[in-house]
């Protein structure tokens, strides 16, 4: 029973960083290399948490090796263009100017439901809309409206706008106080209890969330009572 522990911890540390070798992307985001990496790192993890006659080192080398040409490929393909092509393929324009690529969608072997279908997840309705639609190596479909068909922003209106989107940083934490963050922002205890205070709150053990920004903009949301 412990060695079947052990070998399991110590084969889900090698997956975890095979995952971490490909970055943080979503399943649906892989590129294709990606993805048969981790089909096999999960097929070659699987069999000595399953088979304790098989040394551990038989299940050991085949995944450092896969991490490790991973590695290797990523770099060559940083370096050169044609490989990255060659390995992770290209855009493929789908839609120009409001009319369907067939031949292009023949190729990438996609349905007209499925362009329609992505179109309206992004909120467009009518292929007249569409300036651009690229169907993207990670398989996602990127969508250019028309000049007539994108929302009007203050730049064209020729209005100017005050830079005041800033990125909240996290404060608490369900309850935890990230102490890094509060020194990154220029800020102490003092300012904090403040804060607390004015929201009525005794102790940060009661946040359940609580975050800053540079323009000091503060968001505070409380724990639930237990039910």
């Amino acid at each position: 029973m412990i060695t079947a522990f052990f070998r399991t911890v110590l084969l889900y540390a090698l997956l975890i960083l095979g995952l971490r070798l490909t970055g943080k992307r979503q399943i649906g985001q892989l590129e294709p290399i990606e993805f048969v990496l981790m089909m096999l790192l999960s097929d070659l993890a699987s069999v000595p948490m399953q088979d304790f006659g098989l040394p551990l080192l038989q299940g050991i080398v085949p995944i450092a090796t896969l991490l490790a040409l991973s590695t290797l490929l990523s770099g060559v393909s940083l370096l050169s263009i044609r490989f990255r092509s060659l390995i992770c393929g290209e855009p493929t324009l789908i839609v120009r100017d409001g009319i369907l690529q067939q031949s292009a969608m023949k190729r990438s072997r996609l349905t007209l439901d499925e362009v329609l279908e992505e179109l309206r997840v992004q909120g467009v309705s009518s292929l007249a809309d569409v300036k651009y639609a690229v169907l993207e190596t990670s398989g996602q479909l990127s969508v250019l409206l028309q000049a007539d068909a994108q929302p009007v922003t203050p730049r064209q209106m020729g209005m100017k706008v005050d830079d005041d989107v800033f990125l909240p940083v996290i404060l608490i934490d369900n309850g935890r106080l990230m102490g890094s963050n509060l020194r990154k922002m220029g800020l102490d205890d003092k300012w904090l209890q403040k804060q607390l205070k004015a929201h009525k709150v005794h102790r940060v053990q009661d946040v359940f969330l609580m975050t800053v920004d540079r323009g000091g903009s503060v968001v505070l949301a409380k724990k639930e009572a237990a039910r």
